[in-house]
């Protein structure tokens, strides 16, 4: 997006207000009223399942299982056999925390035979501070997040990364998610004098924005209409901002509702010239607030109050501004109250639906930013209210949630018979599974699915041994790749000095909006211009050639065979413990057949090729005093290998 586009885009939406203005009376603007159907929608109504008997063939965990089991048997299916334990806990691990289990760690599980080993280590990684650092690049993403402006400048938020750590601390604390987002809309007024609170606010104004606008107001109505927009699909998981221009074709929200909503937030948001925004201020300017024709920032339209939805309101009325002599309006707590209180139904189904999507790689809803009529119906409705009430229930506790989840037999269920303990009597199972569940909709197999760029990265770097646990500060700028910094403007990425803090983990990486790391991009990285609730997981050219030939991938290698080498006495023993460190098994015999292959037809190649491209070779660091230059080298093409295998690029 640039400034070109923005201009353009202005003088179309100028052209056609022009023209609607001279068709279209401003009376037609009246307010359709929320009929009783309207409210009718399943996602306004309460809470509503009811506790299913046993009507599967497998043991049950938890109720989580009562209900899928429910599900699978309406079809004539039923669930796959557990998981083995090194799979069980490798997906554990890098769904809580995003990374892979060591292999000391993988064989202290095996051994551990107490009947609850399986929820102590679960404990144990959502206690980890590691669990913060993961779980809130997904709330990142909603939030649009980045530490630029974007557009033609890309000028630099330099506090924007507080943000960042404010959710990854909340989400180490185990905030409440009502608490949450009480502190997101409103923390500066619930406690003013607490500068985490204001810090908080920044999620409202995380979005992409032009400070050299000539236009100021067109500014600030851009970025109140963005925030109002984010707001409805983030925290509603409705598509509000479909009504800014007109009213919503397909759910009952008005433009007027819209406008109501955006209300809420005017007093807080404010603009200076070529100075970015961050966190909410508030002032009491007694300012009024008005519907914008056509979403046209010149055309104002009747006054209004600020409110709630409507058709999500049972007793609807306006928001009452807190008397003339308080520092705020209070409209902000006022709305964060009624989202946990009135409407904590749909608030708390749109974010159990997200913790499950973290789970399962889809969520109970497929469509979660959009619960109206245009998006998907909910696959289990009982269980996602099941889980919308254990979530309120538990004082709105995230880890209480993903617990109840984490330890049922649906997500402990393995994808492949091949994973479990016993693969012959699990084939007939995936069998049916596959022929009659094709898409996997009703879970009768655990959904394996791709990493993200960030946790591939940090499973190389961990798999060296170079990655940094620091928490907290500032983004980091690695360095890039020579032919993407030449064609860099000055001062676009000016690498971190210090070369230490170059393998933090990858969520301290500095967001740049207009420049994501080349790692993160080909791994389907969003481009935080506008909330986004599902990444993508392409496969594609540019995502092997990235493993393969990139500087991280082969310096990992590198680092990861001399820490191997510093133990292993032979090949065997070498691929043993790389298969241990990378895929958290041993290999098959036909693997470790195979691996011995390979190492030994890379010694022939190295040794025939020595000298005659004149490159230095990539030797294992550190390489043993005795190892020849051709061995050492065959064992870092060995662990690249690895690196590129599927099953180290995704949850098992």
């Amino acid at each position: 997006m640039n400034r070109t586009w923005l201009i353009a885009t202005i003088l179309l939406s100028s052209i056609t207000n022009q023209i609607a203005t001279a068709d279209e009376p401003v009376e037609s603007l009246d307010e359709k009223p929320i009929a009783d159907n309207d409210r009718e929608y399943w996602a306004f109504q309460s809470l509503n399942f009811d506790l299913p008997g046993d009507e599967g063939s497998r043991p049950v965990e938890n109720p989580v299982d009562l209900f899928t089991d429910k599900q699978l048997h309406r079809f004539n299916l039923e669930r796959m056999p557990p998981a083995s334990r090194s799979v069980l806990l490798r997906r554990l691990k890098l769904t809580l925390l995003g990374l892979h289990p060591h292999a000391a760690e993988v064989s202290a599980f095996l051994f551990d035979e107490r009947h609850d080993a399986y929820e102590r280590r679960l404990q144990q990684y959502l206690a980890s501070p590691l669990y913060g650092e993961r779980q809130a690049l997904f709330w990142l993403d909603l939030a649009r997040f980045a530490e630029t402006d974007g557009f033609e400048h890309d000028n630099i938020r330099n506090e924007a990364w507080k943000f960042r750590d404010w959710v990854i601390s909340a989400m180490n604390s185990d905030m409440p998610y009502d608490e949450f987002i009480h502190q997101q809309l409103a923390g500066d007024e619930i406690a003013p004098h607490d500068p985490q609170a204001a810090i908080a606010t920044m999620f409202c104004l995380s979005g992409p924005d032009m400070p050299d606008i000539n236009s100021q107001l067109e500014r600030r109505h851009q970025l109140l209409n963005e925030l109002t927009s984010t707001i409805g699909a983030t925290l509603l998981g409705m598509q509000i901002g479909c009504a800014q221009c007109h009213a919503h074709k397909y759910d009952p929200i008005s433009q007027q509702d819209f406008y109501r909503l955006r209300a809420v937030f005017q007093p807080a948001v404010h603009v200076t010239k070529n100075k970015s925004v961050d966190r909410l201020r508030e002032k009491r300017l007694d300012e009024k607030s008005f519907l914008m024709i056509r979403g046209d920032h010149t055309r104002q339209g009747e006054p209004l109050q600020p409110a709630v939805p409507r058709v999500m309101a049972h007793d609807w009325m306006p928001i009452i501004d807190y008397p003339a002599d308080s520092p705020t309006t209070g409209r902000r707590s006022a709305l964060a109250r009624w989202l946990t209180t009135e409407n904590q139904a749909l608030t708390a189904r749109v974010i159990v639906n997200r913790l499950w999507q973290h789970c399962f790689g889809q969520g109970l809803v497929p469509t979660p930013n959009d619960f109206g009529a245009m998006g998907a119906r909910p696959t289990n409705p009982e269980l996602l209210d099941f889980l919308a009430a254990k979530l309120i229930n538990s004082s709105w506790s995230i880890k209480q949630l993903y617990y109840q989840i984490l330890t049922s037999a649906t997500f402990r269920q393995a994808a492949r018979a091949s994973d479990c303990e016993n693969g012959r009597e699990a084939q007939d199972i995936f069998s049916v599974s596959v022929k009659g569940d094709v898409l996997n909709q009703h879970l009768s197999r655990f959904p394996s699915r791709r990493l993200d760029g960030e946790a591939i990265r940090d499973c190389l770097l961990r798999c060296a041994g170079e990655l940094n646990l620091q928490m907290g500060g500032p983004g980091v700028r690695p360095p890039l790749q020579p032919e993407i910094s030449k064609t860099l403007l000055k001062g676009q990425w000016e690498v971190t000095p210090d070369k230490s803090q170059h393998t933090r983990r990858s969520i301290y990486i500095f967001a740049r909006r207009n420049l994501r790391h080349p790692f993160f991009e080909v791994f389907d990285r969003p481009d935080a211009n506008v909330s986004c609730p599902v990444r993508q997981t392409s496969a594609t050219p540019p995502q092997a050639l990235m493993l393969f030939n990139s500087r991280l991938p082969l310096e990992s290698a590198r680092r990861f065979a001399g820490r191997i080498l510093k133990s292993a006495t032979d090949d065997k023993s070498f691929i043993i413990q790389a298969f241990a460190e990378t895929l958290s098994r041993d290999p098959a015999d036909h693997e470790l057949e195979a691996s011995i292959a390979f190492l030994n037809q890379q010694r022939a190649e190295i040794q025939k090729q020595s000298g005659k491209s004149g490159k230095s070779l990539p030797l294992a660091s550190p390489t043993p005093m005795a190892m020849s230059d051709v061995d050492s080298t065959s064992c870092t093409h060995y662990c690249l290998v690895l690196f590129n295998l599927l099953e180290f690029c995704y949850i098992p």
